[in-house]
């Protein structure tokens, strides 16, 4: 294997792929793994049965213990903190350290604190000096401590989605977004002084018969529902008073609208990812679905939704 060493590192591992660089003051020990094409700088320590993928870039003052598994493209930004173990105690070891996995293209910022045991997802963001105790979605932007989804990063570049927000007119002409698979209504609303009324029929504001809803309500707004979608089943959303953002994805673009005014419903057919989240405290979610609650219906594993979607498109 061909890589660069800087002559004050010290590398007893032998298994470095080509084109990696370790620069000066860092520690491989012998069990670490690290792919091609890394760049690994200044002051960073990898211990035995840590195992990093390729492309990634590990800043300086980081140190990847035992158990912790980097996958291919990450960025760890300089001195964020891994740990393996949730209670530690001087001179007891355990007999398995805790896994902790960030997943490919993933980006770590700088100060960022990783409890053990939790899956970083896909392309997601982890901000500078948060403090994350649990596991996060694939593409979300989390802050703080402990860390909380902040938003979603857009499918073509890594910034947080803008609220996308559609007056009556940009409705009536457009009504398909980007998204495929996803469309937006606008609900027909009679007000007078005696107060308002909304409706809907099959074929004039529903695109679909109902044979079930529910109700989401009382939802702390850092709190995120959804996180699936459906193999067979459309959905229909209307947040009848406050607001929630609605996160829509067809595995090649992704939006967040704003729901913010019951004269808009969202219709989300079946093979689209959706997310539910910042929800205002006084927020009423209603969802219409079109079939009885089939819990195979689900897919709730972010890569076994993105190939089903794209399996579908390329049959297409």
């Amino acid at each position: 294997m061909k890589y660069f060493k800087h002559p004050q590192a010290i590398v007893e591992s032998d298994k470095i792929g080509d084109n990696t660089r370790i620069w000066a003051f860092a520690h491989i020990l012998p069990g670490a793994q690290i792919g091609s094409d890394c760049n690994i700088c200044d002051n960073v320590f990898i211990e035995n049965d840590a195992c990093v993928g390729n492309r990634v870039t590990i800043k300086c003052g980081v140190q990847l213990w035992e158990g912790v598994r980097i996958e291919d493209d990450v960025f760890i930004g300089p001195n964020a903190t891994f740990t393996n173990n949730n209670f530690p105690r001087s001179k007891q070891y355990p007999k398995k350290h805790s896994l902790t996995l960030v997943r490919k293209g993933a980006s770590i910022g700088a100060n960022a604190t990783i409890l053990s045991n939790i899956v970083i997802g896909k392309n997601s963001v982890i901000g500078a000096g948060a403090v994350v105790t649990k596991d996060v979605p694939s593409n979300a932007i989390v802050i703080g401590n402990p860390a909380h989804i902040k938003g979603y990063v857009s499918s073509s570049e890594d910034k947080q989605i803008p609220d996308f927000k559609f007056s009556k007119e940009k409705i009536n002409k457009e009504g398909i977004i980007v998204v495929s698979g996803v469309k937006l209504y606008e609900m027909p609303v009679i007000t007078d002084m005696r107060g308002s009324l909304l409706f809907a029929e099959y074929e004039r504001g529903l695109p679909f018969i109902p044979k079930r809803f529910f109700v989401v309500f009382n939802v702390p707004n850092k709190e995120v529902r959804g996180e699936h979608a459906h193999k067979k089943l459309h959905q229909f959303l209307v947040c009848m008073k406050g607001s929630c953002s609605v996160v829509v994805d067809d595995a090649v673009n992704r939006k967040e609208i704003l729901l913010d005014t019951p004269r808009i419903g969202i219709h989300i057919a079946p093979l689209v990812w959706g997310i539910q989240y910042k929800y205002s405290s006084d927020a009423v979610l209603l969802v219409l679905v079109s079939d009885f609650y089939d819990s195979d219906d689900y897919i709730r594993d972010y890569d076994e939704f993105v190939e089903a979607a794209r399996n579908i498109k390329h049959k297409n």
